[in-house]
């Protein structure tokens, strides 16, 4: 091999010749790389969501009236846990929120009122996944009992509480879920509702790992020809628990619901006759345990 003469000069290296590797720079919520935030542009971070269509692959489907969209779960998840963080969702119904855990590495406990949704939902989880990834409670989430449930599983799984907070509760009584008395759908009043709602996100702000997030999906309804704001009420009993509020998202409804046609044309006759605007939107609301 020729050796370099005393006098070779070597070319100094440029700027452009050094590739230097910045380290990953994440939140304690998350596993974005805030060094490449250009690189996620799917995650949204504006306050109006709209979705032409309710996602139908990744084992989702729309059997069951009232689960929320998989996309509302997509991006709660990416922007504010971290691969096999726990999910805790408090209504579990159709088991929207334990699909995406599976779908995005993540974990999941869900708790469910009825005992025949409880029983045919784990049916759309493998053994395996109910034992390591996907917990469902068939249990009231306004009582304590639930609650020792979900510490009872959290150990199992390793935590003390969960990362990730999801509440999506009946819309007071526009759609009858059962015929159970503790069905928040079965309250005899909106303000029996509140006070039941309340009781849930206490047990959910217990069980929340502190520094963490709390995502309440809810729509407002209409009663005695005037408009009942579910949602900023129930914004304000989260916050009555010791949560502290960080957005009001608006997403929007269209291309979701079911009722069409004649159904629609009769809400819109309704709407003109008695003066109120018919609902396209509901929320998906922030909170964090500080």
């Amino acid at each position: 091999m020729a050796k370099l003469k005393s006098n070779t000069k070597l070319k100094p290296l440029k700027k452009a010749d050094l590739q230097v590797v910045k380290p990953v720079k994440t939140t304690k919520y998350s596993d974005i790389n805030l060094n490449e935030w250009k690189n996620y542009d799917h995650i949204k971070t504006d306050t109006l969501w709209e979705f032409p269509t309710r996602l139908k692959e990744g084992g989702h489907s729309n059997e069951y009236h009232g689960n929320y969209i998989p996309q509302i779960a997509q991006q709660l998840y990416e922007r504010f846990t971290k691969k096999n963080d726990i999910v805790l969702d408090m209504f579990f119904g159709s088991g929207t929120s334990g699909i995406e855990a599976i779908n995005m590495n993540r974990r999941c406990i869900g708790v469910e009122l009825k005992e025949d949704l409880a029983e045919s939902v784990s049916e759309k989880f493998t053994p395996k996944q109910l034992v390591t990834d996907v917990n469902i409670i068939c249990a009231d989430s306004t009582t304590e009992l639930a609650k020792e449930k979900i510490k009872a599983r959290l150990d199992i799984m390793g935590e003390e509480q969960a990362q990730l907070l999801i509440l999506h509760p009946p819309y007071d009584d526009i759609i009858k879920f059962s015929d159970k008395k503790e069905d928040l759908s079965n309250c005899a009043t909106t303000e029996e509702f509140y006070d039941l709602f309340e009781k849930v996100a206490q047990n959910g702000y217990d069980l929340l790992e502190k520094g963490r997030f709390a995502a309440l999906i809810i729509g407002d309804k209409y009663a005695n020809s005037q408009l009942i704001p579910l949602g900023f009420e129930c914004m304000r009993r989260m916050n009555n628990v010791g949560f502290i509020t960080k957005s009001i998202i608006v997403k929007d409804m269209q291309g979701n619901e079911r009722a069409k046609g004649k159904t629609a044309n009769l809400w819109r006759y309704r709407a003109l006759a008695g003066g109120f605007y018919i609902f396209k939107h509901e929320y998906v609301m922030l909170f964090q345990k500080v």
